[in-house]
C-alpha cells in the first residue's frame, strides 16, 4: 500500500475486530483499563510502548473503535502479511523515513478515524525513553488528540523465557487522558514539534507508570530474575 493509493477504508478495521477481540481476550486474557479516554467520535492518535510481538494486536483489539495501526513493513510478508492488508494496517517503511505511512495515517485522521502507532519506533523496555516525532506531526497537522497506552505483559523475560507470553497469560493495556497537542503563538513549527513530543512523552511515561504499579507487571529488565535450578 502506498500513498498515491489511498488509506485503507474504515471497513477493513472493523472487520477484523473479532479476530483482535480473540488475540486480546481469548488467546491472552487482557485488563483493559481507561478505554473512556478515547474520544467516541473524531480523530484520535492511539500512542503506546512498544515491548513485544503482540503489541499490535494487542492494541488493536483492545481500541475501543476499530484502528488503523502503523506497522513495520517487514512484518507485511506472508499469511501474516495478508492479514495485516485485509484488516486495514498501514506498512512503514523506515528507510524511506515512514512518510508515506505518516501521509496516510493522515488520511486516515482527516476522515475522522482511528490510527495507532508506537512511537518509540522499535520494541525494546516499553518505558518511553525515547520518542520519534511522527505521532506529533501528526497530531499537529490532523488536529487529532493523542491518547497515551501502556502496554505490559506482552513479552516474556527471564530465564529461559520467549518472546511471546504463554497462553491465556495476563496483558494489560491502560489508555491515559488524552493530550492536545497544539502550536502556541510565536512557536516556530520545529518548536511545536519539540514541545509537542515532550507532552506526549510525559503522558506516556506516566500511563506507564501507572499501569506498573496498578498491575504489577513489571517492564522487560525490571522483574526479578529467578535463579537457576539447582
Amino acid at each position: 500500500m502506498t500513498a498515491a493509493q489511498g488509506a485503507p477504508s474504515p471497513a477493513t478495521a472493523r472487520r477484523a475486530r473479532p479476530i483482535g477481540w480473540l488475540i486480546t481476550h481469548g488467546l491472552w486474557s487482557t485488563d483493559v483499563v481507561g478505554a473512556q479516554h478515547v474520544p467516541a467520535t473524531g480523530p484520535v492518535i492511539l500512542a503506546a510502548n512498544h515491548i513485544g510481538l503482540l503489541d499490535g494486536p494487542v492494541l488493536y483489539g483492545a481500541s475501543p473503535r476499530p484502528a488503523h495501526l502503523l506497522v513495520k513493513q517487514s512484518a507485511f510478508r506472508g499469511p501474516v502479511g495478508g492479514i495485516l492488508r485485509w484488516s486495514g494496517q498501514i506498512p512503514v517503511d523506515a528507510d524511506a523515513g515512514g512518510r508515506a505511512a505518516l501521509a496516510l495515517g493522515l488520511e486516515v485522521l482527516r476522515r475522522g478515524d482511528v490510527l495507532g502507532i508506537f512511537p518509540e519506533g522499535h520494541r525494546g523496555r516499553g518505558d518511553a525513553g525515547a520518542l520519534r516525532g511522527g505521532a506529533v506531526w501528526l497530531a499537529l497537522t490532523s488536529g487529532a488528540p493523542v491518547v497515551p497506552v501502556a502496554i505490559l505483559g506482552t513479552r516474556r523475560t527471564g530465564r529461559g523465557a520467549g518472546s511471546l507470553p504463554r497462553p491465556r497469560a495476563r496483558l494489560v493495556v491502560e489508555m491515559g487522558e488524552a493530550v492536545a497537542v497544539v502550536r502556541e503563538p510565536g512557536r516556530s513549527g520545529r518548536e511545536a514539534l519539540d514541545d509537542g513530543t515532550r507532552a506526549v512523552a510525559d503522558a506516556l511515561r506516566a500511563t506507564v507508570a501507572r499501569a506498573v504499579a496498578r498491575s504489577g507487571i513489571a517492564l522487560p529488565g525490571d522483574e526479578p530474575v529467578p535463579p537457576p535450578a539447582s
